[in-house]
């Protein structure tokens, strides 16, 4: 079983989707001119503020990426750590499991929106999206992380709620769960697993018969 466990954040440990996608509408509306719903919305979740940008055609990104955070804290009331996640991130570092974070968001947004929830003394390494070149699909964020962890890729697992998150994690020869209180269907995604809620993580860890 795993070792090192490492989290994608939205979606997975934070219900951000409400606040991503709304936040992003009320954007696209201004600087675009157009009226999207919030599930033609769905495909930047997983994936950096300014790729999303760009895939919706917006030019002047920097400027837009700065206003959609200012809209996204307009929506902060509505994020919230999913049920039974903070219990599981507990536990996992009482009985000697690593966790780590792997996420799209930049440094900037990863201490503005995440540290609110008070949840990061509990990982050993975060990788954001500035700290690599290249970005989930792509391998390189999860193996970044390896590397820094000295980890053995067998002994770890990602844990996402994406297709994006799945291709990072298989190109990086790291086994892959999905989050499907995230997800909400796994349909296309094939994950070594689907859990269904947090708890089930704990399944995964060398320590799990231990701490039954």
């Amino acid at each position: 079983m795993y070792k090192c466990i490492i989290f994608d954040i939205d979606g997975t440990i934070l219900d951000t989707e409400k606040a991503v996608l709304s936040s992003l509408q009320k954007l696209a509306f201004e600087e675009l001119d157009k009226n999207f719903s919030l599930e033609e919305l769905r495909f930047v979740l997983g994936i950096p503020g300014e790729v999303s940008l760009n895939k919706l055609g917006i030019t002047n990104v920097s400027e837009c990426n700065e206003k959609w955070d200012r809209y996204y804290n307009e929506y902060f009331h509505h994020i919230k750590i999913f049920d039974g996640m903070k219990e599981t991130i507990i536990k996992l570092r009482e009985v000697g499991i690593s966790i780590g974070i792997v996420t799209s968001k930049t440094k900037k947004e990863y201490l503005n929106d995440f540290t609110h929830f008070k949840l990061t003394d509990y990982f050993d390494i975060v990788i954001c999206a500035d700290d690599t070149k290249k970005h989930k699909p792509d391998p390189e964020p999860i193996l970044k992380f390896v590397e820094l962890a000295g980890v053995d890729k067998t002994k770890a697992i990602y844990i996402g709620d994406t297709l994006y998150d799945l291709k990072c994690a298989a190109g990086a020869g790291v086994d892959f769960a999905l989050a499907l209180w995230g997800a909400k269907t796994a349909d296309g995604i094939n994950a070594n697993y689907i859990l269904e809620n947090p708890k089930e993580i704990l399944e995964l860890t060398t320590s799990y018969f231990s701490i039954k």
